[in-house]
């Protein structure tokens, strides 16, 4: 059966839930049965096995559960002599014995259930009269592994989840990133590790903190795996969706993954990996999403903890926590010394230049960049997202930059790398094609400026480079005098600055002047002529920080001739005329 015939049987049993439950409450039901008879029909094989290998050593006295455990080959099992088939030959008795059923898991899916809050939609469907026949839809469908891949399943959840954000009105982004979008984050993070991706043996961490249902994960295990099958990748995560983290947990668990390192919770209010730092992170945390609930925690850290905490270098603002993922990132970067760290975060367009100098925007920024650790930024096309048509852009951010890239950012506009998707998914309409993720990573890999013929004949840039340096500025602030009525400048009378000349607060003004420039032969080129009485007050000066991502792709086009334009317009006009002329005779 393939995904899409898969996806579409799973979602004809809303037809049966249809009057009893809501639209926005079909996926408390399908999902949750689908995690079962997927577990269901992976156990399957050894399940005889299983069952008699508990009786023999329960006879013995034993503990059975690291036997039944090596019984099964996985990280779980069922003791249960019921499977989903054989709940169907008792009808009467199926809630009940759906109940026992998913009792006799090991204790790590009994999670998975419990977060899926299953016992008490089997109550509910119970009373409708509804459990036989959706247990029976489910029972009838095979997901065992042979017929349908770990890979194919993960996008099965992912489209399953993004229909019942839809018509629940959620956001669906929220749960995952497109598949695409993730393999050349993937391609990006690796580039540069030849170990990784040809030493037999060899052992990578990966985190993501807004783990979703695991695609992150899922995607880079089989990039990996592809390049370098003797390789392993041990992955870590935390989610604070209850459902999206019951799919990833049970995604981890058939494909052999400690699922004790998936957290269930906020990871930026209460880390559940506290301490623990990794060769690579993966993360697409929620755009322009308040932190307001958690504010008083996160300040907490901030103030208390400052650079020993994960929130040392500033706070943005409430209305957008999207830096809070990028520094909780940085924080568990692995030191120089122990072989660095790179991540990627995908970003929407405001942590690029929100925030004045001073502002805790621009000062993660400012951070970010004084420490090197930005290694590029990658602009993609816009309709890229199920739940958002915006900009977004990849971040690469790094510890163990190679040589040629030290002080140095790139950014790489793919804004014009896509093509059409045949059927939009809510607000995705386009998407990158193999060739576009290949072209990308060539460009990353290649570190160096690139620009393309246009239709014009003029050269675009795709590819740029950047001091690290270039991105920052001073805003300097630039006082004049207050004058009496008779024009006189008026003087402090007090203070430090008793005889000098009193600031017209009115006439206060900024300027920001780039890092790279003097700041008096700014001033002197730039305010004197046109304020030959202004001062610089240097005690307000701040350093600040931005990346304008945009302006340094913009290319100049002169506009046409004004006679091509009134040419234009007469062809116009006496078009208008005529058909004016035809309408009253």
């Amino acid at each position: 059966m393939s995904q899409t015939n898969l996806s579409s049987f799973i979602w004809s049993v809303a037809d049966l839930l249809r009057g009893d439950y809501k639209q926005s409450e079909y996926g408390k039901v399908i999902l949750p049965f689908t995690v079962l008879r997927r577990l269901d029909c992976v156990l399957q094989p050894t399940k005889a096995d299983v069952l008699k290998e508990k009786q023999k050593r329960e006879a013995a006295g034993i503990n059975p559960e690291p036997f039944l455990l090596k019984k099964s080959g996985l990280l779980f099992y069922n003791t249960s002599p019921l499977d989903m088939k054989k709940l169907m030959g008792d009808q009467d008795n199926v809630r009940e014995n759906l109940f026992s059923y998913v009792q006799a898991f090991s204790a790590d899916v009994r999670d998975i259930f419990e977060c899926f809050d299953f016992h008490t939609q089997i109550e509910r469907l119970a009373k409708a009269g509804l459990l036989y026949l959706v247990t029976e839809k489910f029972a009838n469908i095979d997901l065992h592994p042979d017929t349908i891949t770990n890979a194919e399943m993960g996008l099965v959840f992912e489209e399953l989840i993004r229909k019942f954000a839809e018509i629940s009105n959620e956001t669906a982004g929220e749960h995952f990133t497109p598949r695409e979008v993730i393999r050349l984050m993937v391609n990006l993070l690796f580039i540069e590790d030849d170990e990784a991706l040809t030493k037999p043996g060899i052992v990578r961490s990966l985190y993501d903190p807004t783990a979703g249902t695991g695609g992150m994960l899922s995607v880079a295990e089989e990039h990996l795996t592809a390049h370098n099958p003797k390789a392993r990748l041990v992955m870590f995560g935390q989610e604070l969706n209850g459902e999206s983290y019951a799919i990833c947990k049970a995604d981890m668990l058939i494909k052999g993954q400690d699922i004790s390192q998936i957290i269930h919770g906020n990871t930026l209010s209460e880390d559940g990996l506290s301490g623990k730092r990794f060769d690579y992170m993966l993360s697409n945390p929620p755009f322009g999403v308040e932190w307001k609930k958690i504010q008083k925690t996160i300040e907490k850290e901030h103030e208390e903890k400052g650079f020993d905490g994960r929130f040392g270098p500033g706070l943005p603002r409430v209305s957008d926590g999207s830096l809070l993922f990028l520094l909780h990132l940085i924080s568990k970067m692995r030191s120089v010394k122990d072989g660095g760290s790179r991540f990627g975060i995908v970003l929407n367009g405001s942590p690029l230049f929100t925030g004045g100098a001073g502002s805790g925007e621009s000062e993660i920024r400012r951070y970010v960049l004084e420490n090197d650790l930005l290694e590029a930024i990658i602009g993609l096309p816009t309709d890229m997202f199920y739940n958002t048509g915006i900009s977004t852009y990849i971040w690469i951010v790094t510890n163990r930059k190679p040589e040629h890239r030290k002080g140095m950012v790139q950014l790489i506009d793919a804004s014009s790398m896509f093509q059409k998707m045949r059927k939009s998914l809510g607000s995705k309409r386009k998407e990158l094609s193999p060739e576009h993720i290949d072209e990308i990573t060539r460009l990353f890999g290649e570190a160096n400026e690139v620009s393309v013929p246009a239709d014009d004949g003029t050269k675009t840039p795709i590819s740029r480079i950047f001091r690290n340096e270039d991105f920052g500025y001073r805003t300097i602030t630039v006082e004049r005098p207050e004058r009496d009525e008779k024009g006189n400048v008026v003087k402090e009378t007090k203070g430090k600055n008793k005889g000098k000349p009193k600031p017209d607060a009115n006439l206060r003004d900024t300027e920001n002047v780039p890092l790279s420039e003097d700041v008096e032969t700014y001033f002197q080129r730039e305010v004197v002529p046109h304020a030959s009485d202004a001062w610089i007050d240097h005690d307000k000066t701040k350093v600040g920080y931005e990346i304008p991502f945009n302006r340094h792709f913009y290319v100049f086009k002169p506009p046409r001739e004004l006679a091509e334009i009134d040419a234009e317009l007469k062809i116009v006009t006496d078009r208008i005329l005529a058909m004016i002329g035809r309408l009253s005779k």
